[in-house]
């Protein structure tokens, strides 16, 4: 299969170059599956339904969150009635939605899209080792699910890259969020599972992570409160990974996806 995953959407400019781009892309590379990371999509904190129907419209087979996922009050009502938004499993027992999901692609395969939350230098949440060994022993790669999508939305390397290790052989891509930076580090680690500590932000890098820079700027100098941070409006930059599988649903081949300026563009050759 081929699956491409999209880093952080912040704001209308992430939103704009998704919904511009990620349509041309699928027809392009005949995408079997797109997962993209939308927590700070509305305005650069959170999302709504709108916005969530919106990136599912553009080509998103399923939207991830993360330590935002409820900074839109509405999410708290709509999370629970849309099936493709999936925020971090190990959110404590009764927190409203779910933490993983399984989409079927137009070729009838079964894809299982895992979100967790990282624990380091982030609020104390339950143990994402744990949530995620509990969604795959439910859908295992191989036997369930045809291939296995794991966003790890924490702001550590040394997290992600532990995850990456745990879940190798077992899991399509692991893949890192929150951080809106894209690492030069994606691979295809030993047992077969493409990796990437970040895929970066769809959104305006001209900015403090997709925020308009002054205040943050401001803040860092003073150390005193001020106004509240706004988010960048410049173009903005695609960023993501992009993975191809065999039958077992293990990665073949993995490139980054850098569309935009700002940044040195590069995609996936192969698929062209």
């Amino acid at each position: 299969m081929r699956l491409l995953f999209l880093g952080d959407v912040v704001g209308r400019s992430g939103r704009t170059v998704v919904c511009e781009q990620l349509p041309r892309l699928r027809e392009r590379w005949r995408l079997d599956c797109v997962v993209v990371n939308g927590e700070n999509a509305a305005g650069g904190f959170g999302i709504s339904e709108t916005i969530c129907d919106e990136l599912i419209q553009a080509g998103a087979d399923a939207v991830t969150l993360g330590n935002h996922s409820f900074d839109q009050r509405e999410a708290m009502v709509f999370i629970a009635r849309q099936p493709r938004l999936v925020r971090p499993a190990n959110y404590p027992p009764g927190t409203p939605g779910r933490g993983a999901t399984v989409v079927e692609t137009q070729g009838g395969a079964r894809v299982l899209v895992v979100n967790v939350m990282g624990r380091v230098f982030l609020d104390a949440m339950d143990d994402p080792f744990a949530a995620v060994e509990r969604e795959l022993t439910a859908c295992p790669l191989g036997a369930a699910a045809d291939a296995v999508i794991v966003d790890v939305h924490a702001e550590a390397t040394s997290e992600k890259q532990a995850f990456g290790h745990y879940l190798d052989g077992r899991a399509s891509l692991v893949v890192g969020t929150h951080t809106h930076t894209p690492t030069a580090d994606h691979r295809i680690l030993p047992g077969g599972t493409a990796y990437m500590s970040d895929a970066g932000m769809c959104g305006d890098y001209d900015s403090v992570i997709g925020m308009q820079k002054d205040e943050p700027i401001r803040r860092m100098i003073q150390k005193t409160p001020g106004s509240r941070w706004e988010v960048a409006v410049g173009e903005g930059t695609l960023c993501g990974i992009a993975v191809e599988t065999d039958v077992r649903g293990l990665a073949t081949r993995v490139a980054a996806l850098r569309l935009g300026p700002n940044l040195e563009e590069t995609a996936p050759l192969f698929w062209d």
